[in-house]
């Protein structure tokens, strides 16, 4: 067995790092999720994101980013065959060390509320679910 080795996402990632996304149950993609949209995502939170590689093959990913006083956790995925041997739960580890570090001590993350299985692993991992919130977005065009 390869071991799986665990990094900061960097540019050159996205190709694996979006086929990974695409093929995922629960990964909403959408406009901002571009090749550019994710290099200045890393850009405005170095070290934030990680991956777990398995030799050259990208086994799981996350992207985690601030906005100076909360952590938010996006996209967390794990390839199906590589699940239930702790690769999640590592990839996230990193994300919550790297914004400690940054002295950020709240993270909050989006999950569709139809994602059973990622609502079951963010449990299982001690996070809870908030009722007293909604999520509301707005697109915004340019001009």
């Amino acid at each position: 067995m390869v071991p799986i080795d665990f990094r900061p996402m960097e540019h050159n990632d996205y190709p694996g790092v979006y086929a990974l996304w695409k093929s995922c149950q629960g990964i909403g993609l959408g406009d901002s999720d571009t090749e550019s949209g994710i290099r200045q995502f890393l850009d405005r939170n170095p070290g934030l994101s990680c991956v777990a590689s398995e030799g050259n093959r990208i086994v799981g990913a996350v992207l985690c980013g601030d906005d100076g006083r909360r952590g938010y956790i996006h996209h967390l995925a794990v390839r199906p065959s590589h699940r239930r041997r702790g690769i999640g739960r590592n990839l996230v580890s990193h994300c919550l060390a790297a914004l400690a570090h940054k002295n950020i001590h709240k993270c909050h993350l989006f999950i569709f509320r139809n994602n059973q299985d990622g609502t079951k692993f963010w449990q299982d991992e001690g996070w809870s679910r908030r009722d007293d919130l909604h999520v509301m977005s707005k697109f915004i065009t340019a001009g």
